[in-house]
C-alpha cells in the first residue's frame, strides 16, 4: 500500500545477503524479483555480506542510493509506521546520499492500517516470527483477520518492533500473484522457494 501512496514508483529496492536471502526475513531474492516482475516494476538488488557492521551495511546502501540519484531518481519511500528512530536512521542515510525520504504511511495507525491491507485485497503469509515474540507456529500462516485476533496484545499487528516480518504474494497492483513453495521451518523463518 506503501506504493499506492505515491505518485510514481521507478524501482523497488531490497538489501540481501551474499546468499540470496532478503536481510530482515529471509526470502529468496528470486521471490521478490517474482514480486517485483508481478508489480511491474525493476528491482534492485544491495547485497550486503551476512552479519556485516553497519558501517559496511550503510556503505553499501549508499553507493546505490548514489546510484539512483545519478539515474535521476529524487525521493526514496520507506514504508515505516511509527518506529521514530527506525525513520531517523533511513532519513540520514537517504539524504545522505542527496535524495529526499518519504513516509508515505507515517502516523497511520497499525490496527488500522492492518485493515485496510486486508480490505484492499492484498494477500501475504508469515515468514519470520520473533521467538521472544511468537511461536514458530505462526510461520506460513496467512496475514488475515484470524491471525490478527490470535496475536498477543503485545505484538504490534503489522509487525512493526520486528515481532514478525511477512511477504506479500498478491493484491489489486499486482498484475498475477507471486507463486512460491513453502520449504523448511529454520530458526525463526519460513523457507519460501519459487514454484
Amino acid at each position: 500500500m506503501a506504493l499506492e501512496a505515491l505518485a510514481r514508483v521507478q524501482v523497488l529496492v531490497t538489501t540481501a545477503d551474499e546468499a540470496g536471502r532478503v536481510t530482515a526475513h529471509g526470502v529468496p531474492v528470486a521471490l521478490v524479483r517474482a514480486q517485483a516482475a508481478a508489480l511491474a516494476l525493476p528491482l534492485r538488488v544491495v547485497t550486503v555480506p551476512r552479519g556485516a557492521p553497519n558501517a559496511i551495511y550503510e556503505a553499501h546502501l549508499g553507493a546505490a542510493l548514489a546510484a539512483l540519484k545519478a539515474q535521476g531518481i529524487g525521493v526514496v519511500a520507506a514504508g515505516d509506521l511509527f518506529l521514530e528512530d527506525v525513520r531517523r536512521y533511513r532519513q540520514r542515510l537517504i539524504e545522505g546520499a542527496g535524495l529526499r525520504a518519504a513516509f508515505p504511511l507515517w502516523g497511520c495507525a497499525s490496527a488500522e492500517f492492518a485493515e485496510a491491507f486486508l480490505a484492499r485485497g492484498f494477500a501475504a503469509l508469515t515468514v519470520a516470527v520473533d521467538p521472544r515474540a511468537l511461536p514458530e507456529s505462526f510461520l506460513g500462516r496467512p496475514y488475515d483477520r484470524a491471525l490478527l485476533r490470535a496475536l498477543p496484545p503485545s505484538v504490534d499487528p503489522c509487525g512493526e518492533r520486528g515481532e514478525f516480518h511477512t511477504f506479500v504474494t498478491g493484491g489489486p497492483t499486482f498484475r498475477r500473484p507471486v507463486a512460491y513453495r513453502r520449504g523448511r521451518v529454520l530458526g525463526g523463518r519460513l523457507e519460501l522457494l519459487p514454484a
